[in-house]
Parts: structure tokens; sequence; C-alpha cells
């Protein structure tokens, strides 16, 4: 039996997704694709003007992959996601001035100064608080999952973690378990084909990441993760079945690093002809194109866009710099739930 998901659309439709998406869905889509990389690479200029303690870890080249997925999601499912999915943050309502603060140690950010970096959650927006330890974030997703379907609820969560995250053992645990259950939760692997400096040859002996969920029996393919209008459209269509009660399914996204595995690593290891091939094939890039292919926008539109972003990153960044540092008793605040109502998703 074939282990790919069944799909009613014909292959034409599968080569161009982008005719599936309404011209105000894709606007939104690149609004969101350019506004994650204005913001990473605002705060990687703060971190190299030594304003940020501690790494900083960004999408750039990548941000189809979160953007795509979060924008499938309804208002009640959950996110468990990596240290590259910005824009999955921002999807799910962060605002820029909340991350940009944030990244300061200012009261203002989600973990109100006791961190400065990218672990930062919100329940109330269905946000686990990242997990540094790739694929830690998939046996909780799987959690939440279970507690989904035990309480007969209609929730989906979707869980990302990196290439280098599939070679660890709690991601086949999960795996394993969500298949067995039937659980309703979408796995997505950024396969952007480097563990910090191991290039994916070196981690595995399968040719593609996808085999070995495939294992698990989790109906599973591999997609453009460049092209955010395919991952919307597939997202779309695994969330709906994870939704209707036919299991988890695993989508790896082909893509590239652009930058270091952080600001502070130069990625001197990857060759300089496959960050040529790969910036081409840019996300912003491909979503410029398709939005005047399809007549949806043209120069002046896009450049309104982007004036909109960066106005809104100028004063995300005066809020978060005039925000106040925490106060010393206050480190010590909600670092526990003192109700339970307070971890209920």
């Amino acid at each position: 039996m074939s282990m790919d998901i069944e799909r009613r659309e014909s292959p034409e439709d599968r080569r161009q997704p982008f005719s599936k998406v309404s011209k105000a869905d894709y606007l939104q889509l690149y609004y969101y694709l350019f506004l994650t990389r204005t913001l990473e690479d605002r705060v990687t200029a703060l971190y190299r003007q030594g304003r940020i303690v501690g790494g900083v870890y960004t999408s750039h080249g990548m941000e189809a992959i979160s953007v795509g997925y979060a924008y499938a999601l309804e208002a009640g499912d959950v996110i468990a996601p990596m240290h590259r999915d910005m824009g999955a943050f921002l999807i799910r309502g962060m605002k820029p001035k909340e991350i940009l603060a944030q990244y300061l140690g200012k009261r203002t950010g989600p973990t109100k100064g006791k961190d400065a970096n990218v672990h930062m959650g919100d329940l109330k927006r269905g946000i686990f608080a990242f997990v540094s330890h790739l694929a830690d974030n998939l046996p909780l997703a799987t959690g939440a999952a279970l507690a989904f379907k035990i309480r007969g609820q209609s929730q989906v969560v979707v869980a990302n973690t990196g290439d280098g995250g599939t070679s660890r053992g709690d991601f086949h645990e999960a795996l394993n378990f969500a298949a067995v259950r039937k659980l309703p939760v979408v796995f997505f692997c950024c396969n952007n084909q480097y563990a910090y400096s191991t290039p994916l040859e070196l981690q595995m002996g399968t040719p593609d990441v996808v085999d070995r969920a495939k294992a698990y029996g989790i109906p599973s393919e591999i997609i453009d993760g460049n092209d955010v209008a395919v991952v919307y459209v597939t997202a779309q269509r695994v969330i709906k079945h994870a939704r209707e009660g036919h299991g988890p399914s695993f989508i790896e996204c082909k893509t590239m690093r652009m930058h270091g595995h952080a600001e502070h690593d130069s990625a001197k290891y990857v060759p300089k002809e496959l960050l040529e091939e790969w910036k081409r094939k840019d996300p912003i890039l491909k979503v410029e194109h398709a939005l005047k292919t399809m007549g949806y926008a043209d120069e002046s539109v896009l450049m309104e866009i982007q004036e909109r972003v960066k106005k809104e990153i100028d004063t995300a960044v005066e809020f978060a710099e005039e925000s106040p540092l925490p106060e010393g008793p206050e480190t010590l605040e909600g670092v526990y739930a003192e109700t339970l109502e307070e971890v209920h998703v």
C-alpha cells in the first residue's frame, strides 16, 4: 500500500499549488515571509552590535516552512516549534515588539526578561515554549495530541524539527507512539542538509529523511520547503487529515540553511557553490515571482508591503529599547505554574 496521503488534486495542480491560493492569502503569506526575514535580520544586527546576550538562530532562506504550516492552522490548534520557526511565532500572534523585547531581555518580552533568546512560548496563543534539544519538542507535541484525542477535541498539533533532530531517540519514540495511537499531530522536518556542521550523508544511511517516518507506517512525503504555497497547501491537506481522525503525517521540507547554525558560526564547512545554488531558490524571490505571474501584485504593491514591514520593525525596536529591564525579585515569578488552569492547553 502506498505510504503517500491520498490526494484528490491532479498532478498539474500539485505542480502549481499557487493556483489554489487566493490573492488575499498569497499577499498575507508574502507579508509574513518578509516580516520574518526583516525581523531576524534586525535581531542579527543587534547581535553583531553586542546588544544581545546569547546565541541568535535564524531561519534565513527557510522562512516558507514555518510561515506555510502556521498559516494553515486554526485558532485552537497548537504548535511545538523549533528555533527556526519565527514565522510561526508571528502568525500565532506574537508581535515583533514582544520578540525584540525578549531578545533584549526586557520585562515586556514573553519570558518577562527571564531569557534573552528564542526560548519563548505562550499557551494562550497555542505556542509551546521552544525546547533547546531537538527533537524534544516532538514527544511534547505527541502528548498534547493524545490529550486532544482523549478529550474528543478537534484540535491538531504541529511540530517541526531539523534533519539532525531525526537522528535522536525521542524523534523515533514520538513518531512510533503517534502512529500506534493515530494521534492528530503533523510532523514537519526542516531538512536544511546540515546538523550544525554534519552533512546529511554522514547522519543517516537513507537518501531522504522521509524514509524514517515511513518505517512507522506514517503517511509521508517530500516537498519544496522554499515554496510557501507548496508548504501551505500541503499543510492544509495533512492538518485536515489529522483533524478528521486519520492519524499523523510526516512532511520533509527540502531547503537550505543560508546562514551558519547560529550567527556566531561562519559555516565555512558548506561548499560555496551549494549556497549559490540555493540562493537562487530563495523563498521570497519565489513568492514574488508567483505573485507577479498570477497578476496578484506588481512591484509597487510589493514595495508597499516591504515599507510597511520596515516601519513595523522600526517601531518594534523602539518599543523594545524603551522597555524596562526586570527587577531582581521578578526572576522568581512565574517559574512554576501556580494553578492547574495555567497548564491546561
